[in-house]
């Protein structure tokens, strides 16, 4: 059973496609050839001096431009491949979603892809005549579009040398996680509420996939029709499976809520093929874990990698220290609650950035150290309800301290 989308979810799927981009450009250069060339008759520009003399000169420039953008577009797609292959190989398959998503890749293609249709149609309208007058304008905007693909040819061999470092590499993750946090992790402010009616109905996934965000706007304004609060049992960042529990509705005073719609409320939860950056905070320190993990792999073994990893996952984790574990909510006028989503803990995402690569280090001495310097100064931030997890992983690190110095355990910190 497919999921229903809605008409916003289907816009911001295509927002984040990698063809958005370039089918624009190639539409858009579509549209101005046609254009220029219809007015070219009206138009007396001094460009004569500038462009092949007659119809067989602009033929055959038209035909090298067109011969040459495929090139380069072949040559775009080739390295844009290659570089795909070598960051799920190294860093981990979840980071092809930041290739796929560079604006610069898919702008560097549309402008290849603009430059070689926009000489196809001026191609295409040239007169036969020798003695006719030439698409002056059309042929001056074709050779400038020819100088702006060598520039941003040159510029994408740059971005992408640069993109592949890891460095980098981490540094982008971190700072889409950062903008994650500001938007959607949960302030000290928030309300920490539940709806406190029964339940009186349970609707099931449609699909199965991973949450990838929850319109609650659209929730509370279909429990506001409906006399009725929802709680999200599926949160982003989960998988879940079609049939499981997805929405509950909770009655609101006495009266019994009327029954909801579906395929409406069913929109208001997008599920996903793979986990997105967004909503799910999550995301990011995911990520991260897996390329300290990857590094720290016998085939790659590149300690310094996971160092560089774990230290951009502790300036996520600082941010989130001194942040409540509260859920979502939404409240009518008078305090009513009509929408309730818990969101990841703290706890969680701890053990997300440290539990497995700790666990991955083995006798890497530099990196077990690390992790207990980051428990240590995050306790030191840290909200008191997220205390207790942190001592757990600098009991944990002591004790793998411990086994790596060979030092028998005594049972105590």
């Amino acid at each position: 059973m497919s999921q229903p989308r809605s008409v916003i979810s289907r816009l911001r799927g295509v927002w984040r496609s990698f063809w958005a981009v370039p089918a624009a450009f190639a539409v858009g250069s579509v549209l101005l050839a046609v254009v220029l060339t219809a007015l070219e008759l009206r138009l007396r520009l001094p460009l004569d001096s500038y462009l092949p003399s007659g119809p067989a000169g602009a033929r055959s420039l038209l035909s090298s431009i067109i011969t040459a953008m495929i090139s380069f577009t072949a040559l775009v797609f080739s390295i844009t491949v290659v570089a795909l292959q070598l960051a799920s190989s190294q860093y981990t398959p979840r980071v092809l979603r930041t290739f796929l998503q560079d604006r610069v890749t898919q702008a560097t293609l549309g402008t290849f892809v603009a430059t070689f249709l926009f000489a196809m149609v001026v191609l295409a309208a040239l007169p036969d005549e020798s003695d006719a007058r030439l698409p002056a304008l059309s042929l001056a905007v074709s050779m400038g579009l020819v100088l702006g693909s060598t520039g941003m040819f040159l510029y994408y061999l740059h971005h992408m040398t640069a993109l592949m470092r890891v460095s980098h590499m981490i540094a982008a993750i971190g700072a889409q996680t950062r903008r994650s946090i500001d938007r959607w992790a949960p302030r000290p402010a928030d309300p920490d509420d539940a709806p406190n009616g029964p339940i009186v109905d349970v609707l099931v996934a449609p699909g199965t996939g991973s949450v990838t965000a929850v319109d609650v706007d659209q929730l509370a304004r279909i429990a506001r029709r409906h006399d009725c609060a929802v709680t999200v049992a599926r949160i982003p960042g989960e998988f879940v499976v079609a049939g499981m529990p997805l929405l509950a509705v909770h009655a609101v005073g006495d009266a019994p809520p009327r029954p909801l719609d579906v395929s409406q409320a069913a929109q208001a939860v997008e599920i996903g093929v793979e986990r997105i950056p967004g909503q799910d905070v999550g995301f990011g320190l995911r990520q991260l874990a897996d390329i300290a993990e990857r590094a720290l792999s016998p085939g790659i073994n590149d300690t310094t990698t996971a160092v560089r990893a774990l230290q951009e996952s502790h300036d996520l984790l600082r941010r989130l220290a001194d942040r409540p574990d509260r859920p979502r909510i939404v409240r009518d006028d008078d305090g009513t609650v009509r929408v309730h989503l818990r969101r990841q803990t703290f706890a969680e995402h701890l053990d997300t950035s440290v539990t497995d690569v700790r666990r991955a280090a083995g006798e890497q001495p530099r990196v077990t150290n690390l992790v207990g310097d980051i428990v240590d100064d995050l306790l030191t931030v840290a909200r008191a309800e997220h205390r207790p997890a942190l001592r757990r992983h600098r009991t944990g690190t002591a004790q793998q301290r411990r086994d790596q110095a060979g030092v028998p355990s005594s049972g105590h910190d």
